[in-house]
Order: C-alpha cells, then sequence, then structure tokens
C-alpha cells in the first residue's frame, strides 16, 4: 500500500500541481527530501511510489488541494501606431517547432482596484520547450517594460529568436519595434481581442503567475521588489523541476471536443532533447541542474511569498 504522508510531503515539494505532472517527477521529490533529512523512505515505498498512477495520487489526495480564487482585468489598449508594419502572427514567419520563439504579455496586480500604479508581471513563455520566464514591471509604462524584456533575455540559457505579443501600446511601440529590427528578432502580434493568438501564455497567467502572487494589489516599492526576489527563484523551480503538459492536437467529435497532450515533461528536460539547442547550453543547463537543490529552491520560495504581503483595497 503506498504511503500518504510520503505521497502529500512530495505532493507539497511540488506544490500540488495536477497528477499527471507531479508523477514523473515522484523519485526526484522523494530524492531530494531524504537529502534533506526531511523524509525517511524505504527503497520498497519509494518504488511503490514512482509506479503510482495519476487516478491513484488524486483520489489519496483529493482533499488537499489548493483552488485559486479570484480575477484580474484586462488593461490592454491598442497601439495603433505600428499595426501596419508589426505583422499579425502567421504560420509563415513563426515557427512552433524551433526553441526560441515566445509568446508573451502583462498580468496586472491591482487586487481590483484599477487606479494608480501598480505592479504588472512580464510573462513569457516558449512555444516549443515551455520555458517560462518572469519580471515584475512597475507599471505599464514602454520603457518598463522595454527593461523587463532586456532581463529577460539576458537570463535565457538559449538564443532570442521571436517573440509574439498583444497589439497593447506596453509592446507596439517605436523603441521595441526599432529593438526587435536592430538584434534580428522575429516580432508579431496577435489580433486584438483574441486571447487565443496567445494561448500558452494566456495559461501560463493563471497557473504559474496567479497560482502563485494570487489576484492582490502590489503597489509598494518593496513589493515589487520582493516579486523580482521570487521569480528569480521561480524560475528555477519551474523550469527544472516542474513537468507541463503541451497541447498536442484538438479534435472535434460531433459536439464534444478531444484534447491530446504530450508526455508530462520539464522544460529543462525538452530543451535536452531538442535538436536545435547546441551541446555547449545543454551541457550548461545538465552543469546548473546538478547544483540545485530542489527542497532548498520551494523552501526560498515559501519564505519569499511570507513577506509578499498585499496592499489592503477597499
Amino acid at each position: 500500500m503506498v504511503d500518504a504522508i510520503i505521497l502529500t510531503k512530495v505532493c507539497g515539494l511540488l506544490d500540488w500541481i495536477a497528477s499527471k505532472r507531479i508523477q514523473p517527477e515522484i523519485g526526484v521529490a522523494i530524492d531530494s527530501l531524504v537529502e534533506a533529512k526531511e523524509l525517511v523512505c524505504s527503497t520498497e515505498q519509494r518504488k511503490k511510489l514512482i509506479n503510482i498512477s495519476p487516478a491513484t495520487i488524486d483520489r489519496l489526495l483529493k482533499t488537499y488541494r489548493k483552488r485559486p480564487v479570484g480575477k484580474g482585468h484586462s488593461y490592454t489598449k491598442p497601439g495603433t501606431l505600428l499595426k501596419t508594419q508589426i505583422p499579425v502572427r502567421t504560420f509563415a514567419d513563426w515557427t512552433e517547432n524551433k526553441v526560441g520563439f515566445f509568446e508573451i504579455n502583462l498580468c496586472g496586480h491591482d487586487g481590483g482596484l484599477a487606479k494608480g500604479d501598480f505592479s504588472w508581471t512580464l510573462n513569457f513563455v516558449d512555444v516549443k520547450v515551455q520555458w517560462t520566464e518572469q519580471v515584475a514591471v512597475f507599471n505599464k509604462a514602454q520603457i518598463h517594460v522595454f527593461a523587463g524584456i532586456k532581463t529577460i533575455r539576458g537570463r535565457l540559457p538559449y538564443p532570442f529568436l521571436g517573440y509574439n505579443s498583444d497589439s497593447g501600446s506596453e509592446f507596439i511601440n517605436h523603441q521595441l519595434y526599432r529593438y526587435s529590427i536592430a538584434e534580428k528578432i522575429t516580432f508579431t502580434r496577435g489580433r486584438s481581442g483574441k486571447k487565443n493568438d496567445n494561448a500558452f501564455v494566456e495559461e501560463k497567467n493563471d497557473s504559474v503567475v496567479r497560482r502563485w502572487v494570487g489576484y492582490g494589489r502590489y503597489d509598494t516599492v518593496e513589493q515589487f521588489a520582493v516579486l523580482n526576489e521570487f521569480y528569480a527563484v521561480l524560475r528555477l523551480y519551474t523550469n527544472f523541476f516542474l513537468p507541463v503538459m503541451k497541447l498536442k492536437e484538438k479534435v472535434r467529435i460531433g459536439s464534444k471536443v478531444i484534447k491530446r497532450y504530450d508526455k508530462p515533461t520539464t522544460p529543462y528536460q525538452r530543451i535536452l532533447k531538442a535538436e536545435d539547442v547546441s551541446e555547449e547550453v545543454k551541457a550548461r543547463l545538465r552543469k546548473q541542474y546538478k547544483t540545485l537543490n530542489l527542497v532548498l529552491l520551494k523552501r526560498q520560495i515559501d519564505t519569499i511569498l511570507k513577506r509578499l504581503k498585499p496592499t489592503p483595497v477597499r
């Protein structure tokens, strides 16, 4: 019989993500907990746990799941100035089969009060390997968004080839347009009001940003600094240790839509399997992975989040 106490600790370490995503990382999580002396697990127990099915995980731990609540707002204001020069994303100029092409957008932290300045999360997701990056920017001024994009580009472990944004003026502006041309970065935009054009990053707004920092208002310099301290650690935790499932196809049979996903795999593992990523990049990531401690990362995340207190909104 599976030890539910051990399973609870494993799921907690992996932030209670979906059971299908937890299952491939159970062995890594157990080993990390044992190494940190936070868990005693026999060889037999470990074997049973790594062979457990996602359905059994759901059945045993269904009462422990976290349920994020709240609702965000859309603040996108159309940037009409360059719409004729920045093309709408098409299959001709944008590939989802090459590492380095990202969907990007902003997620606001207004706490339901759309007044004054407050922090935003600039969110990046690589369409092929699902590598994600986040950085906080203080208000949507073009200069701050531009600085955030350059910060994220500097963190990426591989070349930044292209990105697709919504049609907001924080992205559709001369500064970013000239930068993209000078750096030979493909820059495309989604259609106004069409969230499905950036479906991957919209999903990450919920599964990463809202899941962790919620729907509170963050409008102080101190909160802004804590957000960025948090994201610097979160990127390692999510990209190296949390498996993701990527939609492979969506088939309509009568009135029913069937979605098929690929095998749950971490972004790090996806990069190692990618043929268009250099061996130099892969070697550097393998070396970095060996230095990371899953338990320590989760502990750092929990500690930082205790300091992130939303501003009361009346």
